[in-house]
């Protein structure tokens, strides 16, 4: 994929390459030296296990950083040095990690939206950088900004350009995009508005398979339309009429969601298309494509053979608001105590952890969580949380026992 930056705006631009050798030789190191761990390395190295003094850890195979999120940061690092003079900016949270977000704030870089908004796309000039996340962002606030002149890094990564591409075919047939995701996410909020197509187009998002439920009820037998838009408000294209744009639906997905919980919601809306019009013409009045990201799906993978290891608990670490790091945190649940925590600090002491409920959507304190003598923990992140966060939680957990780092060295 491309790393060069992208002309835009009503001004003509050069495009620049940014990953020049001496440019990432500089960026890599940088990099190396905020999100590394020897420690994980190490523990990688000697097959995911370290035990010292009956307590076990247990890595998944697959966790933290994937080729998409490490791009996204090493073209952010990469534009501060390429464009030491220039103002720059980024259109929300470059991933869901609040201590990488602010790292590439302490850069100098701007967050032009999201709750943590440090500048209007109003202020932009035509000089300033700006640069988009790795979940890519909504064609509306691409085009104010490239209204201002701006030149544009293009961190996007590729899977979430491909469902892109194939909402856009959806659009392109007047079949209404059904997005399984969450509608309140900038990933799943920048797809919705590639669903629009050329304006023909539209979309409907389900989060859980209880709205899947309800959209097939409706699509086998129809229903109060009025109660179907306040039940959805907030997750659909303006105009959307189930009455009418359900009659032909494509399936897509926020790449983060659960593999096996995106393929149930196909399942069950393409089951009831096939009741409503028959096989024949269901056929093309049904579309589907696989289009869960490769790295969300290895972490998956990875964890469920881990979750296959006689442990006692699991800490999955992470921003609580990373979407494929929370799908994590409920895999673990069903299988065993597990803990959420957004970094090392959470570990208060052997007897509380500080971790996040995804059902009251909050961080609580639980007691008595490190059990007594020997123990086996496992560990895994999602794509967004670096190496040396996952170490700072090893090293602590192994702290609270009384087993210093130097043990940890040369264990």
């Amino acid at each position: 994929m491309s790393a060069n930056l992208i002309s835009s705006g009503t001004t003509p631009r050069n495009k620049v390459n940014l990953r020049t050798p001496e440019v990432m030789t500089a960026v890599q190191e940088q990099v190396e030296s905020h999100y590394r761990s020897d420690i994980v390395d190490k523990v990688r190295r000697d097959g995911g296990i370290i035990s010292i003094d009956g307590v076990t850890v247990r890595l998944a195979k697959q966790f933290g950083f994937c080729y998409g999120v490490e791009r996204a940061i090493d073209l952010a690092y990469a534009a501060r040095k390429v464009f030491k003079e220039r103002r720059l900016f980024i259109v929300g949270e470059i991933i869901h990690n609040p201590e990488v977000n602010e790292q590439i704030s302490s850069l100098g870089i701007k967050n032009l939206t999201g709750p943590n908004k440090q500048a209007d796309i109003s202020d932009l000039q035509p000089d300033d950088v700006v640069i988009l996340p790795a979940f890519g962002t909504e064609l509306a606030i691409l085009q104010q900004i490239k209204d201002r002149g701006c030149q544009i890094v293009d961190t996007t990564c590729g899977d979430v350009m491909s469902v892109w591409k194939r909402v856009r075919k959806y659009a392109s047939e007047s079949a209404t995009s059904i997005i399984h995701g969450k509608a309140e996410h900038e990933e799943t909020k920048a797809t919705s508005s590639r669903a629009l197509g050329d304006g023909k187009g539209h979309y409907l998002v389900v989060l859980t398979l209880a709205d899947t439920d309800y959209v097939c009820d409706y699509i086998r037998h129809g229903g109060d339309k009025e109660a179907f838009l306040e039940k959805f408000r907030g997750a659909y294209s303006r105009g959307f009429d189930p009455d009418v744009h359900l009659r032909t639906v494509g399936v897509a997905n926020q790449t983060t969601m659960l593999r096996g919980e995106t393929e149930e919601v196909q399942r069950r809306i393409q089951r009831a298309v096939i009741d409503r019009d028959g096989a024949d013409l269901a056929a093309k009045s049904f579309r589907f494509f696989d289009t869960i990201c490769g790295a969300t799906q290895e972490r998956q993978d990875a964890l469920r053979e881990l979750l296959n290891v006689k442990m006692d608990l699991l800490l999955v670490v992470g921003g609580y608001n990373s979407s494929n790091t929370s799908h994590l945190a409920e895999m673990g649940e069903e299988k065993l105590p597990t803990y959420f925590v957004l970094n090392a600090s959470r570990l208060l002491s052997d007897k509380e952890i500080l971790h996040y409920d995804l059902h009251e959507r909050r961080e609580v304190v639980a007691h008595n969580w490190l059990p007594q003598g020997p123990v086996v923990v496992g560990i895994t992140a999602g794509a967004s949380c670096p190496n040396n966060l996952i170490e700072e939680t090893l090293v602590r957990l192994f702290q609270l026992r009384g087993i210093g780092l130097e043990q940890l060295m040369i264990a």
